[in-house]
């Protein structure tokens, strides 16, 4: 049996138990593939990930994402949680952007004041959905069709299938059918009327005991940046609030910065310790 050192966090919030936590288990390196399952489904969280040496001499060090039942070739949670951790651990970056390699490649991450942002990575798939899939959808969450007032392939490794409803309270309203969407990772996302907050999203994913939701997901609130950025529906600069369905707190927020749009929020590390397998 061997100890690695091992840290929870808590990201999108800078008060604890308020954002999404993620568990990031450090030198990893004599763990197998079937371990990091095992120990992601013990977890019992959306993810954990697992720090690893880089292989890209560009890189400051790998990771490996998981969720129950999958490994993941990105999540932006994850990512942001991950990076926290490896600084606290005195990680040290080659430069001022930090590089982390994971399943999708090299992701860009930077630092300003307590606020950590990747660089969202390209999508994998975009464009409108198909129009089954559309009303699929709407049955689904409850919703007229004509209530969805728009919608998107948001795939950046995760195969989010976007849609927007009029406002954020309709957002928050929906009840979703595990039955009706099982199979899918489903985002939401409907304008805010109050000035603190631009947009309310959701998150619904496959989990270990069926349709899950989301707290506050850095990779669909990423490809939604760039589908609503880069259509002209929302601003260069916005602030998407998620988890609130859930009594969470996440901020999120959302830059472009030339040709980079970066996705942002605080992070707080709740438990440290040790692993022992």
């Amino acid at each position: 049996m061997a100890s690695r050192p091992f840290r929870q966090v808590d990201v999108f919030t800078a008060e604890p138990l308020r954002g999404n936590p993620v568990a990031v288990v450090h030198a990893a390196e004599s763990f197998t593939t079937q371990q990091m399952h095992d120990f992601t489904n013990w977890t019992n969280l959306s993810e954990a990930t697992f720090l690893l040496p880089p292989t890209d001499l560009t890189a400051d060090y790998r990771v490996r994402i998981f969720c129950p039942g999958r490994e993941l070739p990105f999540a932006g949670h994850p990512t942001l949680g991950t990076c926290h951790a490896w600084l606290a651990a005195g990680g040290q970056p080659r430069d001022e952007v930090i590089v982390q390699e994971c399943g999708v490649g090299l992701v860009r991450i930077r630092r300003a004041g307590d606020v950590l942002s990747f660089a969202a990575p390209p999508l994998r798939r975009s464009g409108p959905l198909d129009e089954v899939d559309v009303e699929r959808i709407a049955a689904g969450l409850g919703v007229a069709r004509s209530e969805i007032v728009d919608h998107q392939w948001c795939d950046n490794g995760p195969g989010w299938q976007a849609v927007m409803l009029e406002s954020a309270d309709r957002v928050l309203s929906v009840v979703p059918d595990p039955h009706v969407l099982a199979g899918l990772d489903i985002g939401l996302v409907g304008p805010h009327d109050r000035g603190d907050v631009d947009y309310e999203v959701r998150a619904f994913f496959p989990g270990n005991s069926g349709l899950t939701e989301d707290p506050v997901t850095g990779s669909l609130n990423a490809a939604l940046a760039q589908w609503l950025i880069g259509s002209g529906a929302a601003p260069e600069s916005y602030v998407a609030a998620q988890g609130t369905a859930m009594g969470r707190g996440g901020r999120v927020y959302v830059q472009q910065d030339g040709d980079d749009i970066w996705i942002g929020g605080q992070c707080v590390t709740v438990i440290a310790g040790e692993v022992d397998l």
